[in-house]
């Protein structure tokens, strides 16, 4: 799927990582992406710090016969769903195809949406957004390279440059950089990522809202889990809301079910934190994932904004409001109507009194240009096309609405 980095890169960045710390090429492709990293991590998630020491290594800093000659800064290979332009080169086997753009900013979306719109890496979006060390790890697990140091050579580039500080500053929790990088931050501003306690867990299987439930640490195997309390794999992963694409070795320390959770919490609600998602919630108050979202209005993949309330036990009166929208959009009895059955007849009612636009999807657009273009938000695209991802092809026809 994703290209193994040729002989000449693995050389290039042994002397990067090891004897250049401030190597002038690294520091000048930082320069340049950084801002198109921040701003791709605020559309759809993807790290910030993963996404610069992805396109560090696999571009041997924007200087590999690959991304000169195709703007292909990911080494994403076409496979039969790729519309674009294309490119040949040496990898894997002779003359494989590899995904050609006009522009760096286009790769860098297309890379965003390869991750978000593929179900081997949804579970990566349910980690926290500023675990780089998790990312690092899944996705590798999830097969994005061959090379079996993969992970480790993210993680070092993230820490030999401070890359993490991009990830902090999408996120909101350090201001912005002013003028050109020249040297390395110093790390000690990184200590703002955790805003809560750590909770301590018992050892051994405890309970949580009645479901049985042990605390393991990232790196254990979750079939050793599974076979230690006479379960399979399987329905393992089923009591997690897990799928088997999502790899047997735990990327980060997680509680792990050992029977199925329960439909409605012990809580009536709780309020959503910095960082924290729907995964998270069911997995630390031993709900259904498909019952918060059923119970809040919410499709799968969506995430509420920091201080919403989330529903644990009874139907939330209307649909929180969504990470990047306005509090206007929460106004709208159409959006959390098109997702709710009970009230399906009040979004429809909204809905007939807007204009109604088809729009033709043109080679290279993307949900979130079209949004802006029409002045609606991606999640509104999303549910009035009964969209799962965020991919589009060329000329597929998409329903507006506009007031």
């Amino acid at each position: 799927m994703i290209r193994t980095v040729l002989l000449t890169g693995l050389v290039f960045f042994t002397f990067t990582i090891g004897l250049a710390q401030t190597n002038p090429a690294v520091l000048d492709y930082i320069n340049t992406y950084r801002q198109v990293a921040i701003d791709e991590m605020q559309r759809t998630g993807v790290p910030a710090a993963i996404k610069l020491a992805q396109g560090i290594h696999e571009t041997e800093a924007g200087r590999s016969e690959l991304v000169q000659k195709s703007n292909n800064h990911f080494g994403i290979k076409c496979k039969t769903s790729w519309q674009g332009e294309k490119v040949y080169h040496d990898d894997d086997a002779s003359g494989e195809c590899f995904r050609s753009y006009a522009a760096a900013i286009e790769s860098y979306r297309d890379h965003s949406n390869f991750l978000k719109s593929n179900q081997r890496y949804s579970f990566l979006f349910r980690l926290d957004p500023a675990d780089y060390k998790g990312w690092a790890y899944g996705l590798k697990q999830a097969g994005y390279a061959t090379n079996i140091k993969y992970s480790q050579l993210l993680i070092k580039l993230i820490e030999t440059y401070d890359l993490q500080q991009y990830s902090l500053i999408a996120m909101g929790k350090i201001p912005a950089p002013s003028g050109v990088l020249t040297g390395i931050r110093p790390p000690a501003e990184t200590t703002t990522i955790a805003d809560a306690p750590s909770i301590t867990y018992p050892s051994g299987v405890f309970e949580i809202n009645d479901t049985r439930v042990v605390f393991v640490k990232a790196g254990t195997s979750l079939l050793a889990v599974a076979n230690e309390h006479d379960l399979t794999l399987s329905r393992l992963l089923d009591f997690n809301d897990m799928t088997p694409g999502e790899g047997n070795i735990l990327a980060m320390d997680q509680l792990v079910y050992l029977q199925r959770k329960r439909k409605t919490g012990a809580n009536i609600f709780r309020v959503l934190k910095p960082g924290e998602t729907i995964y998270d919630i069911s997995q630390q108050e031993g709900i259904r994932y498909e019952n918060i979202l059923e119970l809040n209005h919410l499709l799968a993949g969506s995430e509420p904004a920091e201080g919403e309330k989330i529903y644990l036990r009874e139907k939330a009166p209307a649909r929180p409001l969504l990470a990047g929208e306005t509090r206007t959009l929460q106004e709208q009895p159409a959006i959390a109507a098109q997702v709710s059955n009970e009230t399906e007849t009040s979004a429809a009612a909204t809905i007939t009194t807007a204009k109604r636009t088809t729009h033709v999807v043109r080679s290279k657009e993307t949900l979130y240009g079209i949004s802006k273009r029409y002045g609606v938000s991606q999640e509104q695209i999303r549910e009035w096309n009964k969209l799962v991802g965020v991919s589009l092809r060329t000329g597929q026809e998409l329903i507006i609405y506009t007031n």
